[in-house]
């Protein structure tokens, strides 16, 4: 697929990965539709969009709310006339130890809010956003792709059950997506990044990263530019379908 002028809908695109895939794909000339809730650096991330050479208009939405997703994307086609893709890529993360221990008695255990908001953000948000992707592109009739953003952390990390939980999910759908929709000639695929230089990874423990960055063989963390070449990647090669990209630097979890 050429990016150049395709309608592309970008979630979590005010900041971090989301706002480098964008810029990427703006850099080829695509016109991009960028969904997140914080609506001044929406606001930012569009006129950076322009500035590197595509086109933007922003939206405000929660990607787990499903009648502001059905509402998003038909705004979309409404206001660009077509859709061509969708990157769900919008995460938060709440981790903490399945139960914790102190002098053999349970001292605290993961809240069932911060199992579900992760769940609801990650997991059902990545649902709700393909589905109204999928629903739209069958009715134009039109050959598209969807991307996914899963995690190394789908391996199963530690401390990180709802988090782990939903991008092993997205890994999941993904395939299952792929198989389903080609038919339509709708492409899916997902991006399962390792630990990479954002404010997400910024804010764990210095002596957790530290300990993470030793165990990755490249010896750094990936910078959100390289995680973005993947989507470059996704677009242009019309063959690939159903699978998990890992850029992860080699390591294992």
């Amino acid at each position: 697929m050429d990016i150049k002028g395709k309608v592309i809908v970008v979630t979590g695109a005010s900041r971090g990965l989301g706002l480098n895939i964008s810029l990427a794909l703006a850099a080829k000339g695509a016109k991009l539709a960028l969904v997140d809730l914080d609506e001044e650096m929406l606001v930012n991330a569009a006129k950076l969009c322009i500035e590197a050479g595509g086109d933007a208009r922003y939206y405000k939405a929660n990607v787990s709310d499903e009648t502001a997703i059905t509402k998003l994307y038909t705004e979309v086609v409404n206001d660009f006339g077509t859709l061509d893709g969708s990157i769900n890529n919008a995460g938060i993360t709440r981790d903490g130890l399945l139960v914790k221990v102190k002098d053999g008695k349970v001292v605290k255990k993961m809240e069932l809010k911060d199992w579900q908001s992760v769940i609801d953000v990650d997991l059902t948000g990545v649902f709700l956003c393909a589905r109204e992707a999928a629903a739209k592109l069958i009715e134009l009739g039109k050959p598209g792709l969807i991307i996914n953003i899963s995690s190394i952390s789908r391996a199963g990390n530690f401390g990180q059950t709802n988090y782990s939980a939903a991008k092993a999910g997205v890994a999941a759908m993904t395939v299952t997506w792929a198989k389903e929709l080609a038919r339509y000639n709708i492409r899916v695929a997902a991006i399962a990044p390792g630990f990479a230089n954002t404010a997400m990874v910024a804010d764990m423990k210095p002596e957790s990263l530290d300990k993470v960055k030793r165990g990755i063989p490249l010896g750094r963390l990936a910078e959100p530019d390289e995680i973005a070449l993947t989507s470059l990647f996704l677009f242009e090669n019309d063959y690939f379908t159903g699978r998990v990209i890992e850029v992860d630097g080699g390591l294992r979890l």
